[in-house]
C-alpha cells in the first residue's frame, strides 16, 4: 500500500469509525477519530479526540477466529488481565457491521513512551509479574481464552503447523538445523513443562507492545493472543532477540546478562512458586523462540498472497499495512531466519542453561 493510499484508507476508516460509533455510542463520536501510526499486522488504531479512549480496529484475526468470536476472544484478554493494573481498562465494543465489517474495541489511552532497553526491562518484568500473579480463575470460567490441557504441547501443535512453511520460505540449511533441534530439545523437555505453573499470559510481550508512564509504571497495551500457559514464556517473548528489534521504537539486542537479570527480577517480584524453576524457563525459551521463527517463515511465505475478501479469520497479505511496515517486517523477518540470528539465540540459550540448568 502506497504511503499516499495509505493517508487516503486512513481517513476513510476514520469516517467509517465515526459512523460506527454515531450508530452505537453516539457520546463518543464528536469528533472525527485520529489515525494513529501504523505500527502493527493485527490492527488500525485510532484516538477518540477528548475521550481518552483508543479504538482497535481490526486488520484481521491472529488466532484465524470469525469477527465476532475475535472481538469477544480480545475483550476477554482486556477483562482478565485489568486486574494486574499494567493493562488499559476496555470500554466496550463495536459490533461488526457495514462500517467496520470486523468491529471494533474501544480501550484506555495510555499516554507513556516506548520502552527502552535494557533501562525498562525491571519495569517490564513487574508488569507481567503482575499479570502472572492474578488469581487462576476456575476452570469452567477460563474460555474463551485458551487453556489447554498440555500448554507445551499445543503450544508445538502451533509450531508444527506454523512450520509447515518452512521449505518455501526457503531457509539455509544451517538455519533449518537449527530450527529441527529446538524443536527435538522443546520435545523431549514435556514432561518437564506440565509441572509448570500455570498462569495467566500474554502470549505477545514483545517490548514494542509495552509504553512507559511518566512514573515508570510499564503497561502491556496489546492482549490479543492472552491464554493460560507458562510465565515463563512471557519473559522470553520480551527478551529474545526477535522480539526486542521488532519494534523501531524498542530496539536493542540484549546481552544474555541482561536477560538473564530480567528473568531473575521477574521471578524476585513474582515468587518462586508461581515463577517455577529455571529449566521450565530455558525450555520455555526455546519453545517461545521455535514460535517466533516458524511465524516468520509463514509470514514470508503468506505475505506475498493477495489480500483476502472474508472479513473473517487471519489475512497475512502485505498490501494490508502501509509500504514502510511491510519493508520493515520484511526485514525484521529475513535477519530473524539467518544462519547468524539462529546461531545467537542458539548460544544465549546454552549460556541460559548455564545459569540455570546447573
Amino acid at each position: 500500500m502506497s504511503e499516499t493510499n495509505a493517508a487516503l484508507d486512513g481517513t476513510r476508516r476514520a469516517l467509517q469509525v465515526r459512523a460506527a460509533l454515531q450508530a452505537e455510542r453516539p457520546d463518543l463520536a464528536a469528533g472525527v477519530p485520529e489515525p494513529m501510526p501504523d505500527k502493527g499486522l493485527a490492527h488500525w488504531h485510532f484516538r477518540l479526540p477528548g475521550t481518552g479512549w483508543i479504538a482497535r480496529v481490526p486488520k484481521q484475526s491472529q488466532m484465524d477466529l470469525p469477527a465476532e468470536a475475535n472481538l469477544a476472544y480480545q475483550s476477554a484478554c482486556f477483562l482478565r488481565a485489568a486486574p494486574s493494573g499494567h493493562t488499559p481498562k476496555m470500554l466496550g465494543l463495536l459490533r461488526p457491521s457495514a462500517h467496520l465489517p470486523r468491529g471494533a474495541l474501544m480501550v484506555e489511552e495510555i499516554v507513556g513512551r516506548p520502552a527502552r532497553l535494557p533501562a525498562d526491562l525491571p519495569a517490564i518484568m513487574e508488569a507481567l509479574a503482575a499479570i502472572h500473579a492474578l488469581p487462576l480463575p476456575p476452570a469452567n470460567v477460563r474460555r474463551p481464552l485458551l487453556d489447554p490441557a498440555d500448554p507445551l504441547q499445543a503450544l508445538l501443535e502451533e509450531v508444527d503447523a506454523q512450520a509447515a512453511h518452512l521449505d518455501a520460505a526457503g531457509l539455509a540449511p544451517v538455519s533449518r538445523a537449527g530450527i529441527d533441534a529446538a524443536r527435538a530439545r522443546v520435545s523431549a523437555g514435556a514432561t518437564l513443562a506440565r509441572l509448570a505453573p500455570r498462569r495467566l499470559i500474554a502470549f505477545d510481550a514483545h517490548p514494542g507492545n509495552f509504553l512507559v508512564r511518566d512514573d515508570g509504571v510499564a503497561f502491556l497495551v496489546d492482549l490479543e493472543k492472552a491464554r493460560y500457559g507458562m510465565g515463563a514464556l512471557d519473559v522470553a517473548h520480551t527478551t529474545l532477540v526477535t522480539s526486542t528489534t521488532w519494534d523501531v521504537e524498542s530496539s536493542a539486542e540484549l546481552s544474555a546478562a541482561e536477560v538473564i537479570a530480567a528473568y531473575r527480577h521477574w521471578a524476585l517480584t513474582l515468587g518462586a512458586a508461581a515463577a517455577g524453576e529455571g529449566r521450565e524457563w530455558v525450555l520455555a525459551r526455546a519453545a517461545m523462540w521455535l514460535w517466533s521463527v516458524t511465524w516468520c517463515a509463514k509470514w514470508r511465505v503468506l505475505s506475498q498472497q493477495p489480500r483476502r475478501l472474508s472479513v473473517d479469520g487471519e489475512d497475512w497479505s502485505g498490501t494490508m499495512s502501509e509500504q514502510h511496515l511491510d519493508r520493515h517486517v520484511r526485514g525484521r523477518v529475513d535477519d530473524y531466519l539467518s544462519p547468524q540470528r539462529v546461531a545467537f539465540v542458539m548460544d544465549e540459550l546454552e549460556a541460559l542453561d548455564r545459569t540455570f540448568c546447573k
